[in-house]
């Protein structure tokens, strides 16, 4: 269902975040983001330069290249527009992810290794998306190995979202061993719904 119509307005900010994933010939996968900032007015940007309305405030891309496990085995990032000219620079600390693996902590590693000075909080905020489109992308090839568990067996998508969640539908169906919703209601192996 849409959103209801908004109330009369006029445009201020447009922000388009773009993420691709992509299978490589080599056996690893390319998955990318650019995020581009413009604004409905024309702006002077904090180094004095103006930018023409419509014309990006940031314009900035991120590159991984994975492995099937999701190891970030090179990292390319450029900012082909942003409201300092130092802020290319930042591109730099995204080098410290390579040999991270998507996954869990994946948040906690950028904050780490990204948070405040040490790097860009729009290119952090890119990594994050990212993540769920390698997860995507690799979908297909990942279902056919084996689900990941904790130290108990149980499998860590448990829990891990609402659809996943131990008394809910999914988790019924697919693992009845984990479920803890009401057994007399959704008796294991019912697939109504």
């Amino acid at each position: 269902m849409p959103l209801p119509p908004p109330e009369p307005r006029r445009p201020l900010h447009h922000r388009s975040i773009e993420l691709h994933g992509y299978e490589r010939l080599d056996g690893l996968y390319d998955i990318e983001a650019r995020l581009i900032d413009t604004k409905a007015i024309g702006v002077l940007l904090g180094d004095a330069r103006a930018v023409a309305a419509g014309d990006p405030i940031h314009d900035m891309s991120i590159r991984l290249v994975i492995n099937v496990n999701l190891d970030v085995i090179e990292v390319d990032a450029c900012i082909d527009a942003s409201p300092y000219q130092v802020c290319g620079e930042a591109t730099l600390a995204l080098q410290s992810l390579r040999g991270l693996r998507i996954g869990s902590g994946w948040s906690a590693a950028i904050r780490e290794r990204l948070g405040g000075h040490k790097g860009c909080t729009h290119l952090a905020e890119l990594l994050r998306p990212l993540a769920t489109v390698a997860l995507q992308s690799l979908w297909q090839v990942r279902e056919t190995m084996p689900t990941p568990v904790d130290a108990d067996g149980k499998p860590r998508k448990i829990d891990s979202c609402h659809a996943y969640a131990s008394n809910g539908h999914v988790v019924r169906q697919r693992w009845p061993h984990y479920y803890t919703g009401d057994t007399r209601t959704h008796p294991q192996g019912d697939d109504q719904e």
